[in-house]
């Protein structure tokens, strides 16, 4: 019998995986699959030559996003599928899953032509519409003349970069309770972490680096955040899907809002929870045969 082969598509800066995504080479082992790292921009890989190509830490792709799409649609057998990885690396995807009636956290949209415009008062978050990694990402308080005039400085020059622009209001909850992040594989949860703040609120100190620290611990999710998490993906208008996560953080009266649905690249915190790297073994085998 040939021994399948899959692919765990990573970036250029982490030619030897995530260590998170490590986790999973010894399991698929145990089920006769022989997994490797493989970066997505790497022109002399053979994508046909794997009977899975799994996307995981390919953090780059928002400097290369137009190349990155285009990537994904010539790759046969890739999970997520390529028109997931077109939909959900553009963040105005959220106005698809709030005309849908679910709980998103409000967002106001800034496009390239358009003239900034910013709430007067209250602590928001501008950030690109494409990202990963909360680069480009910053809270500023707009009642304070100095704050607003850097969140005024920091749209515009995202705006003046082609880039479409996100401005929300800042759920207090982030501090206290922090987010949740539901995390699903073949449509059914595996488990919870919980995510620390990481905007300092310092007003425009963008990262260079692939990601912003974060402070990661695992969570006993709630009944109603797991009802949310289900609506979520009840509202996917693309699958199959090996992998899912949603992110959740209460509103003010309490309600789990929606702050990002993650199905391209997001870190599964397979470490923080025992069994996960197991469970999304069990997931990629399946997947083998989906997408044989």
């Amino acid at each position: 019998m040939i021994e399948p082969r899959v692919a765990l598509v990573t970036c250029a800066e982490l030619p030897d995986l995530d260590p998170d995504d490590r986790l999973l080479i010894a399991p698929l082992a145990a089920h006769g699959i022989r997994a490797e790292g493989a970066v997505w921009s790497d022109p002399t890989v053979d994508w046909d030559a794997y009977d899975l190509v799994v996307l995981r830490s390919v953090w780059d792709y928002p400097s290369h996003h137009k190349a990155f799409v285009k990537w994904a649609a010539s790759v046969p057998r890739l999970a997520n599928p390529a028109a997931v990885v077109a939909w959900n690396t553009d963040k105005t995807y959220l106005r698809d899953l709030t005309r849908a009636g679910l709980p998103v956290v409000e967002t106001m949209w800034l496009e390239p032509d358009s003239t900034v415009t910013l709430p007067t008062s209250g602590v928001h978050v501008v950030k690109p519409a494409i990202s990963a990694g909360s680069r480009d990402t910053e809270r500023y308080d707009l009642a304070s003349p100095e704050e607003r005039a850097l969140a005024a400085g920091h749209a515009t020059a995202l705006l003046a970069d082609g880039r479409t622009v996100m401005v929300q209001p800042y759920l207090e909850a982030v501090d206290t309770v922090g987010e949740t992040a539901l995390v699903y594989f073949d449509g059914v949860f595996s488990h919870a972490i919980r995510k620390g703040p990481i905007l300092d609120g310092r007003g425009g100190e963008l990262i260079d680096g692939l990601y912003k620290a974060e402070t990661i611990e695992p969570r006993e999710p709630s009944a109603a955040e797991l009802a949310v998490g289900a609506r979520v993906l009840t509202e996917i208008p693309i699958s199959p899907l090996l992998y899912a996560r949603v992110d959740l953080v209460p509103a003010a009266d309490g309600t789990p809002t929606l702050l990002e649905l993650e199905l391209t690249e997001p870190s599964l915190f397979l470490s923080h929870a025992e069994g996960a790297p197991d469970r999304l073994a069990a997931a990629i085998v399946a997947a083998l045969h989906t997408y044989a």
